[in-house]
């Protein structure tokens, strides 16, 4: 889908609308004109997430939804026909550990599986999947991580989560390659930023637990960076870029550690921020408390990992550049706290 398309743009449709990077995705593509459908497992979203994209400045005419959800067949045909493309946002993003791993993995690998032969069967063969650098950082590779490096799906530090994103990316190319879709993978690094309306979600719980006081001490944790603008902007961008076809792209910032944040947090927003903690936990005792803390026991292989990412690749092809991470972090802080949801 060539950069230079005329003024009346295809339909893209974008799974994953009503989550906090779905929203951000429908937003770019809106406002570079192009008539969006969104996929919403329940339709009586729909009319809450037009007004947070309108309120944002969007012109939301051409939006639309329809009802569809990952593990049941059921709306896709529906939903895709007529579309020239699919930004494929959907999959869950578990708060904690799952109790039923396996289910995680299948609905990721499967919805993913799902939507792309439902593509194919409509004649859409324009796919952008967002991943993650779940799929990248945790395999034999050494940081600074790259789109070469690749998770092991079965690895000490993978993760139910970093499985299911593997998982689901590996079964994308596979796809890909049989049915010559002409895919293109996004893999964010940790995305925060503001919220278009809608539920915080997974990924403002760190901003939510800092400023609530939910952590009594900061594990030494350090992780990449990225503003949802910017990765909204990466998909859009790989959209419409040829040379985009066939790759990968890490969408990642300079790393932040859970002690930067917290001083940003405090120097900041004074008036938001009495609760966010000071007290270093040292990683020995981390490590030591993590099978008793979900907190801890969730981040305990990153403790005192290199988290470098580089972002060279989307940079250079496709034109990309990240804000700052403050921003993003500021800006996820500010409109938490907006929303009453801090």
């Amino acid at each position: 889908m060539s950069q230079n398309a005329p003024e009346a743009r295809p339909i893209v449709v974008v799974t994953g609308i009503g989550g906090f990077l779905g929203r951000h995705v429908a937003k770019s593509l809106l406002d570079a004109g192009y008539p969006v459908r969104g996929s919403l497992r329940d339709p009586r979203r729909g009319a809450e997430i037009a007004a947070a994209l309108g309120a944002a400045g969007s012109e939301t005419r051409n939006l639309t939804f329809f009802t569809a959800d990952l593990e049941q067949d059921r709306g896709w045909a529906e939903g895709l026909g007529g579309a020239a493309a699919v930004i494929h946002v959907a999959s869950p993003f578990p708060a904690r550990a799952p109790d039923d791993s396996a289910s995680l993995v299948a609905t990721a690998r499967e919805g993913t599986r799902r939507v792309l032969l439902a593509a194919k069967a409509a004649g859409i063969d324009r796919i952008v999947l967002t991943s993650s650098i779940a799929a990248t950082n945790y395999g034999s590779g050494q940081a600074p991580f790259t789109e070469r490096d690749w998770t092991d799906p079965d690895g000490p530090l993978t993760t139910p989560y970093y499985r299911s994103k593997t998982l689901a990316e590996r079964i994308a190319w596979d796809l890909a390659e049989r049915h010559d879709l002409a895919l293109t993978t996004v893999n964010p690094a940790m995305i925060l930023g503001p919220m278009l309306g809608g539920a915080p979600g997974t990924s403002l719980m760190v901003i939510q637990k800092l400023l609530s006081g939910r952590y009594p001490a900061l594990p030494k944790f350090a992780v990449s960076v990225v503003d949802v603008r910017d990765v909204a902007e990466m998909h859009r961008l790989a959209l419409e870029r040829e040379a985009a076809i066939g790759e990968r792209f890490l969408a990642a910032g300079p790393v932040m550690s859970l002690a930067d944040i917290a001083a940003l947090l405090r120097r900041s927003l004074p008036a938001h921020a009495g609760r966010v903690p000071r007290l270093v936990l040292p990683t020995w005792l981390a490590r030591l408390a993590a099978p008793f803390d979900a907190n801890l026991r969730l981040i305990a292989g990153e403790l005192g990992r290199d988290a470098r990412v580089s972002s060279e690749k989307a940079e250079h092809l496709l034109g990309w550049r990240s804000r700052p991470p403050q921003e993003a972090v500021l800006a996820a802080a500010q409109s938490l706290i907006a929303a009453g949801k801090s």
